[in-house]
């Protein structure tokens, strides 16, 4: 039997995005589906291996899954950008540990994730002073602050669910969430909020909370969506709602 002839077509959408998303994380990927329209778009995600608890040592073990995940990501395309989108586990690993196992697997002209693209977000925003909103327990979320501190920015409190099971932060309420970030807000002196983990529903709440602070309002998704939209150098129809959708990419972010 002979073959059909047939003829070959370019790569799917006008940028490819790729995702690395934690085998538990409920909420990151419909984000990205709704801040990315298709066929604009082309986004591809791979899931890696993490624990069913929050806790320092399941967020690190990740580090030894990273890099056959981005293995797995479709190795005939060249990506305009990959997120890694664990903020907590970037804190730990260390971004650019991050940046490098995922660069050697796949083709991609930029690597991100919620940590850094969190600080490149603050910078863009002229943030000095930030309020932290966790679900996490104090030593998963102490190094998410320090490393907000150690590129210079002040944390002036964290406020945390203390949720252990990785489970029950994608149903935590995004109505819990709003109500944090306005306890943490009453404090006063904070340039804005950051709305920690990829799995907290925050997308919706946002433009509220920011008419109702006067502060920008930044979460690990809309962080990373505006980062990896940015580094691809490709406008496409993104839509990312509040403050932070009306800027720029920083000088050397």
């Amino acid at each position: 039997m002979s073959g059909f002839p047939y003829s070959l077509t370019g790569p799917i959408g006008k940028r490819r995005l790729g995702l690395i998303v934690l085998k538990a994380d409920e909420t990151v990927e419909q984000d990205f589906r709704r801040l990315f329209p298709a066929p604009q778009t082309a986004l591809y995600v791979s899931r890696i291996p993490s624990g069913d608890e929050l806790t320092t040592d399941t967020i690190g073990a990740m580090e030894a899954h990273l890099p056959a995940t981005a293995a797995l990501l479709p190795p005939a395309t060249r990506f305009d950008a990959i997120g890694y989108a664990c903020t907590s586990g970037t804190a730990q690993i260390g971004a650019g540990r991050v940046a490098r196992l995922i660069g050697e697997q796949a083709d991609a002209r930029a690597v991100t994730d919620p940590l850094t693209a969190a600080l490149a977000a603050f910078r863009a925003c002229s943030l000095r002073r930030v309020g932290i909103v966790s679900p996490y327990i104090p030593s998963v979320a102490a190094p998410i602050r320090r490393a907000f501190e150690a590129a210079g920015f002040e944390v002036g409190e964290t406020l945390s669910f203390g949720e252990e099971v990785e489970a029950r932060v994608a149903r935590i309420a995004p109505v819990s969430i709003r109500d944090a970030a306005l306890s943490l807000a009453r404090a006063g002196g904070l340039d804005g909020l950051f709305l920690s983990c990829t799995n907290l529903r925050t997308l919706d709440i946002i433009e509220d909370l920011e008419a109702e602070l006067g502060l920008p309002v930044i979460s690990s998704n809309l962080a990373l969506a505006w980062h990896m939209d940015r580094l691809s150098g490709t406008q496409a129809g993104l839509a990312i709602p509040g403050r932070l959708g009306r800027q720029a990419l920083p000088a050397g972010a």
